[in-house]
């Protein structure tokens, strides 16, 4: 099968990657939506320009298209970019948002198209547990949520970050996947990457009055793995 991925360069999206290559899906296509606004319902904002470093570090096209960020606006213009595109399915890496799922899924309908959601109803903990055994380089680049604070920015996800993302999740019921947009990942390495991103370049930007904020990385290069 065919397949374009909605890609973000986040932890879920490139396991996704990962997964469908695994189980010998046709990978074409790597459709990242690029937000004009931080407040989009649907995609990914911090480092989303990114998704073009990332593609060529994996080896597979990337297909952009800027969106509104409007409510449900947006989801049309998901749809523009796939509707063009030679596929016979999308992927995408929700785990429990009804409200990404239920769009992508009309989307696909309405494009006679199959959506795959692999992760979906997994275990939290568990994906994460697999996340880091499977070598994925994943690092936080945005908290929006209590309990959270400046130092998270620019954090590897290890054993000892997931058992502080547990206290979180019991203390102030923060999504231990960070779902709810507590907090947005990007992958830098990992077991598709061809080559690995190094972040030469980045700043803390925090927002004291929220306590909350972003890693804008703002030079990149790709580095062999050997």
């Amino acid at each position: 099968m065919r397949l374009a991925i909605l890609f973000s360069g986040g932890k879920d999206s490139t396991r996704v990657v990962h997964w469908c290559l695994e189980n010998g899906y046709d990978v074409r296509y790597l459709v990242s939506i690029i937000p004009r606004r931080s407040d989009s319902w649907m995609y990914h904002f911090p480092n989303i320009h990114l998704t073009e470093v990332s593609a060529e570090a994996i080896g597979i096209p990337l297909i952009t298209r800027e969106s509104s960020a409007i409510k449900e606006k947006e989801v049309e213009d998901m749809k523009k970019v796939l509707e063009n595109l030679d596929i016979d399915g999308v992927a995408c890496g929700g785990i429990a948002s009804n409200y990404q799922r239920k769009r992508i899924e009309r989307v696909c309908n309405e494009l006679k198209l199959k959506c795959l959601v692999p992760f979906w109803h997994t275990d939290p903990e568990k994906f994460m547990k697999e996340t880091i055994d499977l070598g994925f380089d994943v690092r936080i680049v945005g908290v929006y949520s209590d309990g959270f604070d400046e130092s998270w920015l620019g954090r590897k996800l290890d054993y000892d970050t997931l058992d502080e993302l547990l206290k979180l999740s019991k203390k102030y019921g923060v999504n231990l996947v960070g779902e709810g947009g507590e907090y947005e990942t990007l992958v830098i390495n990992g077991p598709i990457f061809k080559k690995k991103i190094e972040i030469l370049e980045s700043e803390k930007v925090w927002d004291k009055k929220t306590q909350s904020g972003y890693l804008r990385v703002k030079k990149t290069k790709l580095v062999s793995k050997h």
